[in-house]
C-alpha cells in the first residue's frame, strides 16, 4: 500500500467522521466548523483520485459559502444566538483544530503524487475541466437539467419557509406602503379651545396681603 491511498483513505475517514460530527453535535458553531472539515476533506479525496476541478469547486462554493448557510439557517430557526456571541471565545479551540487538520491535509496533498487516471474516458492531453464540461453538457444534458430544476425548487421552499407568518411579529407589505395616502397616516382632529383665565398682578398682590 503506498502513500497515495493511505492518504485517500485517510481524507476519507477524517470526512465520514465529520460528517458524522455535523449531525451528533447540538451546537450549531461546532457544527458549522465540522461541516467545514467534511468539504475539505471530500474534496481532498477527489483532487487525488485526479478530480481537480471538482475538488476545488466544492472548496469554493460549498467551503466559501458555508458560513452563509450556517446564518441563513440561524435565522429561519429563530435561534437564540445571544449566548453563542458571549461564550464565542470557547469555540477557538475547535475552530484551532480544524484549521490544523486542514493546514496537514494541504500538506499532505503538495507530498502526494498520483499518477492514478480517474476516468478511462479521459485522453491524457484534455484538461479535466474541458472533459468534465463537454461530457457534462453532452452525455448527461438531461440529469443536469433535472439537478437544477431541483435546486430551484429548494430554494423557492426555503424561500417560503422564511416567509410564513409567525404570531406575535410584524411584516411589512411593500404594496399597501406604496398605495398610502397622506389621510391614511394623518388624522385631523378639531377640539373646542378652552379659555385661559389671566390673573393681573395687582389681583395676586391684593390676594396675597395680610
Amino acid at each position: 500500500m503506498d502513500f497515495t491511498l493511505i492518504a485517500f483513505y485517510a481524507f476519507a475517514v477524517l470526512a465520514a467522521a465529520a460528517a458524522l460530527g455535523v449531525i451528533s453535535v447540538r451546537n450549531p458553531v461546532v457544527a458549522a466548523l465540522l461541516l467545514v472539515l467534511t468539504f475539505f476533506s471530500v474534496a481532498c479525496t477527489w483532487i487525488i483520485a485526479g478530480a481537480e476541478f471538482l475538488g476545488v469547486a466544492l472548496i469554493v462554493v460549498y467551503v466559501g459559502a458555508v458560513m452563509v448557510l450556517f446564518l441563513f439557517v440561524v435565522m429561519m430557526l429563530d435561534l437564540n444566538v445571544a449566548p453563542l456571541r458571549e461564550g464565542f471565545v470557547k469555540f477557538l479551540p475547535v475552530g484551532l483544530a480544524v484549521a490544523l487538520i486542514m493546514l496537514a491535509e494541504m500538506l499532505t496533498l503538495i507530498g502526494v503524487r498520483s499518477n492514478l487516471v480517474p476516468f478511462k474516458e479521459v485522453a491524457t492531453d484534455m484538461p479535466n475541466a474541458v472533459w468534465l464540461a463537454r461530457t457534462l453538457f453532452t452525455d448527461f444534458l438531461l440529469p443536469f437539467e433535472v439537478a437544477a430544476v431541483i435546486l430551484t425548487m429548494a430554494v423557492v421552499a426555503a424561500v417560503m419557509l422564511t416567509l410564513r407568518r409567525r404570531p406575535g411579529i410584524k411584516h411589512q407589505v411593500p404594496s399597501d406602503q406604496v398605495r398610502v395616502k397622506a389621510e391614511d397616516r394623518v388624522r385631523m382632529i378639531k377640539m373646542q379651545a378652552s379659555e385661559k383665565r389671566v390673573i393681573s398682578e395687582d389681583a395676586s398682590t391684593e390676594e396675597g396681603a395680610p
